[in-house]
Formats: C-alpha cells, structure tokens, sequence
C-alpha cells in the first residue's frame, strides 16, 4: 500500500503509539530507501520514518482520536472554570456587602504557531477560557525574524511560541541545539522577545514543542518551557499554562507546581520558573451596550 502527502499513519517500530500525518515523502540515497516526514496529529512532535515502518490509519481511528481530544479538552475546561470558581470566592472578586461586581482583566496573549491546524484550535480553546489572544501561523525557522515587530505591535502580557519539534534519534548529546529539528529557532525567537523586554514579569514566555531543549530555552530567557524530559507534549499544554498566569492575580506569583498539574502532559514535558500572574480587577465593571 503507497503511502503520500496527507495520509494518516502509525509507526510499526513504536507499536503504532502515536497517529502522524505525512507532510512530505524523500528517498535517502545514502540508505537507498524512501523515507517520509510526519507531524503529530495532537502532540507537537515532528518525525522521520522509512516508509516500510509506516501503517495508514482510516478515517474512523481518526475521527474517534479526535473524539477523545475534544472530551479531554472539554473535561479541562470544566476544571478550569470549577477553579476560577473557589478563585472568586477565595479573593474577593465579586463584593456582595457592597453590591460591587468587579471587571475580570485577564492576560492578553500572543501566540506563533508553526502548526496551522494547531493553532486554530488553539485559538478555539483561548476563547472558550476568555482569554484575549492574537495568534499567527509562522513557521519555527521564521519565528525569531518577526517577533519583535510583533511584540512592539501588539504589547502581550504572554508570549506563546511553539509549534513542532523532536530529538533527531540518531544524535546523542541532548544539549546540542544542532540535535533537534526546531530548538534552535525556539530559543533564538525567545532571546529577540527578550531583547524587547526582558523582565519576566512584565513579558511572560512560553517557548517549545515535542522534546525541545528545555535547559537551553529557560536559559535564553522564557519562564516556562519543554521538554524536560524530552518526552512529546499536548498540542495544548502551552495554552493551558498561558490561562493559569492569565486568570492569576498580579499580586500573585504562581506556584510552579499548580502551573503544572494543569497541564495534560505534566511535569515530565513543561516546566518553568517562578512567575507573577497577569489578572487585573477593576470597578467599575463595564457593560458593552449596542
């Protein structure tokens, strides 16, 4: 069976572990054998494979996959919303003694996707925790050419930058940004957001995908990162960091381990340093009318 561009596969090699779409298929002349370059379909993970190791996957594993996605994503967003409950009542965000009604100001972010699909989702889930976003579909090569001038048009509270990554297998020496296919423009877009602004409390930086450099990433200046342990990461795992420094008050530094339980992958693929949060209260609370 012939495999192409825009198939579905799993690798025989993984035991079939993880569902890729094929982007585009080479022959390696040195090994004589065609190869093909996936992309995970929900973990920001970009891959080689011969095509011998490949299987097609249908459309049904497909649509139940994605079934399994939407009720994980919707399963978050109920423990989120849950959370911001108890959050109000903890700290006061709604006055009952004096009938006040405070206006939610949470963090504003930008976010560079060099996944396209990715990144509409990722749009998707942002508006359903109301979080103010601006996002870009701009491959990780060209991330660190435009980021500044986005950042001086735009101004976020929260810099999201990802898209896909990998250890290339063959390589050893996981510190060595030359051993990975996106690390090395992750952490050079992370030091032009920084030369714009480097307090991490006024610019907060997400940076990475699929086992990225963490120590080099964190090192260059972002607050959070993956992939600590080199493993794959959810396509929303940066979201859901962004909305836990967005929904958390100024006067609030958010404690790493809280940031990272609400992550789908957890500790072994994100982590980060301390880092104040961006939610703002005002009164009085503004009413949109027509």
């Amino acid at each position: 069976m012939s495999i192409k561009k825009g198939d579905f596969v799993t690798r025989k090699s993984y035991d079939s572990d993880l569902v890729f779409r094929v982007i585009e298929t080479r022959f390696d002349i040195e090994n004589n054998v065609w190869y093909a370059v996936l992309k995970g379909i929900d973990t920001r993970l970009i891959a080689n494979a011969p095509l011998p190791d490949l299987i097609k996957v249908g459309e049904k594993e497909i649509k139940a996959r994605k079934s399994r996605l939407f009720m994980a994503s919707e399963k978050k967003i109920r423990q989120i919303y849950r959370q911001r409950a108890i959050d109000h009542a903890t700290f006061g965000w709604r006055n009952k003694k004096n009938n006040l009604i405070f206006q939610e100001i949470p963090g504003s972010v930008l976010h560079l996707d060099g996944d396209e699909d990715y990144m509409c989702e990722c749009v998707d889930y942002y508006g359903q925790m109301k979080i103010p976003i601006t996002s870009f579909f701009i491959s990780e090569r060209d991330q660190p050419k435009v980021v500044r001038q986005l950042l001086e048009q735009y101004h976020p509270d929260i810099l999201v930058l990802t898209g896909h990554d990998g250890l290339i297998a063959s390589k050893k020496k996981k510190q060595e940004l030359s051993n990975y296919h996106h690390s090395r423009y992750f952490v050079e877009a992370v030091k032009e957001a920084r030369k714009f602004d480097s307090n991490k409390d006024n610019l907060i930086i997400f940076a990475g995908a699929c086992q990225s450099c963490y120590e080099k990433l964190i090192e260059a200046g972002a607050n959070f990162a993956s992939a600590p342990e080199r493993v794959f990461i959810h396509c929303f795992d940066p979201v859901l960091i962004a909305e836990k420094i967005a929904y958390t008050s100024i006067n609030e530094i958010v404690k790493i381990d809280d940031i990272l339980i609400n992550t789908i992958t957890g500790i072994r693929g994100v982590g980060g340093v301390e880092t104040r949060g961006k939610f703002r209260l005002g009164l009085p609370k503004i009413e949109h009318r027509k």
